[in-house]
């Protein structure tokens, strides 16, 4: 027979997973855990948070269409509750338009302690979010460490209270980058053993030539990123019905955000699934994009975090869209807390810990091409 403390923790599981408040579950019930409500001293705890720069290496120079870099802005999180810690991130791409400044700026306006109960996601996220209109891996930050401290506290990790199963995880993506010839069949040497499916960069003039390079090499299945780097779509189709005979597939941003009629003109003719990923930021861009891209690709860093990136999981299901997700470059803690849901995706695309010399952490590994996930709760990972 389930003793009181198991029927309380799978009550929270079922909670959690279905967004409801962890008070609902409790309601009624005369003695809660005291991991959930007073400290051992009698105190009610207080959550606090710590956070600081951390500039993430890459291990190769990483061109993409529209620049090149050697490194990513990062910024760590600690949220520290009743002694458990739990850990999140953010990361700067240079599109994304945030810096280690602005991050650092919203992060001090965060006041955590205002809060008793840290299973209250919801009422604590929208005060995070309500703090700016944009800010969005600042907020993601927050919203991964939280995850990750609640996670702690129940014992579980969130494919479990979410229900999923982990041998259900895809293959993920190995990005190549743009670059000379020799560079780009050297970098997939390297990994094309390891891999299941390789992503390349696309949407500068040697298109064509990135991809007989790469197959040269492999006949690995390959999703390509365009980065909005087409901006004619006879170009687009035209391209898209050529990769699709070299063993392409699907196609990722083809063209400018701005140019949603001509992606939507592109997806109706193309012979490929096409994924937003530019084009779509937030819950409220899913339903926008239903007719002009076949699905879309979900990222911490711009939807705020893991809680709204499974209600974008949710909405884009219910509308009969496919889903991805991605990464920036990362440590291993954005990625893990990405990888907890990818068993319901159809591509996933999270290799940004791999793309690093840095990482401060173990958690998702890459086995044989597959995203493993390990048995740790909250995001599943420790510190290295």
């Amino acid at each position: 027979m389930q003793n009181r403390r198991d029927f309380l923790k799978t009550a929270a599981f079922a909670a959690l997973g279905s967004g409801m408040a962890i008070n609902d579950v409790f309601a009624g019930v005369n003695r809660i855990p005291e991991s959930f409500s007073i400290n051992k001293h009698g105190n009610a705890p207080k959550m606090r948070m710590r956070f600081f720069p951390y500039e993430l290496k890459l291990q190769h120079v990483f061109t993409v269409a529209t620049y090149s870099r050697t490194t990513t802005p990062d910024v760590q999180v600690e949220i520290e509750y009743d002694g458990i810690v739990g850990y999140g991130e953010a990361s700067m791409p240079p599109y994304l338009g945030q810096t280690v400044d602005t991050v650092m700026t919203f992060l001090k306006k965060v006041n955590l302690e205002q809060f008793n109960d840290p299973f209250q996601l919801e009422d604590i996220l929208t005060y995070v979010d309500s703090l700016s209109p944009g800010d969005t891996a600042a907020k993601a930050a927050v919203d991964i460490a939280l995850h990750d401290l609640v996670g702690k506290m129940l014992g579980a990790p969130w494919y479990k209270i979410w229900g999923l199963d982990r041998d259900k995880t895809p293959s993920t993506t190995f990005t190549i980058g743009i670059d000379t010839p020799d560079v780009v069949r050297q970098k997939t040497k390297e990994c094309a053993d390891k891999f299941n499916i390789l992503k390349v960069k696309l949407g500068r003039d040697n298109d064509k030539e990135m991809i007989e390079t790469i197959r040269s090499v492999t006949d690995l299945p390959i999703a390509v990123d365009i980065n909005q780097g087409w901006k004619d779509k006879h170009h687009a189709l035209d391209m898209i019905h050529w990769l699709k005979e070299k063993g392409i597939v699907m196609v990722e941003q083809p063209m400018p955000k701005e140019q949603l009629d001509d992606i939507a003109w592109v997806t109706q003719r193309s012979p490929l699934p096409i994924f937003a990923d530019e084009s779509v930021q937030r819950l409220k861009d899913v339903a926008k994009l239903k007719d002009a891209f076949t699905g879309i690709n979900i990222k911490l860093m711009k939807c705020t975090g893991m809680r709204e990136a499974w209600k974008m999981v949710t909405l884009a299901r219910a509308l009969g869209m496919r889903v991805m997700v991605g990464c920036m470059t990362e440590t291993s803690c954005a990625v893990s807390a990405a990888a907890q849901f990818s068993p319901l995706v159809d591509f996933a695309d999270l290799d940004g810990n791999l793309l690093i010399s840095n990482d401060r952490f173990k958690g998702m590994e890459v086995v044989k091409g597959k995203i493993t996930l390990p048995d740790l709760p909250g995001i599943g990972v420790v510190k290295l």
